[in-house]
């Protein structure tokens, strides 16, 4: 299965902050998606392949779609759909 950017007419907004932000070089992106959405592991795995620094934090993130935690991976992200990627904070 192709992982890569689909050719889609929607999209999933991605929100990333902190080292994710920092790893991507923005805050935001519009991912295309099918109509039919894509699994979250799905879509992770194609972020991570499009920014290699992102994919060595993926591990230790945790994941919210429209600002409820995930589910679980198998979770459908679908087109008009926020995913956020939190990675773990530090700092006192």
């Amino acid at each position: 299965m192709d992982v890569h950017r689909p050719p889609a007419s929607a999209t999933v907004r991605v929100r990333l902050f902190a080292t994710a932000r920092t790893a991507v070089g923005t805050s935001r992106l519009d991912w295309p998606v099918p109509p039919e959405g894509i699994a979250a592991r799905d879509l992770v795995r194609a972020l991570g392949q499009e920014y290699p620094a992102l994919r060595r934090l993926l591990d230790a993130c945790r994941f919210f779609l429209d600002g409820e935690p995930l589910s679980g991976m198998g979770e459908r992200v679908r087109p008009g759909h926020e995913f956020t990627i939190h990675p773990p904070y530090g700092g006192g």
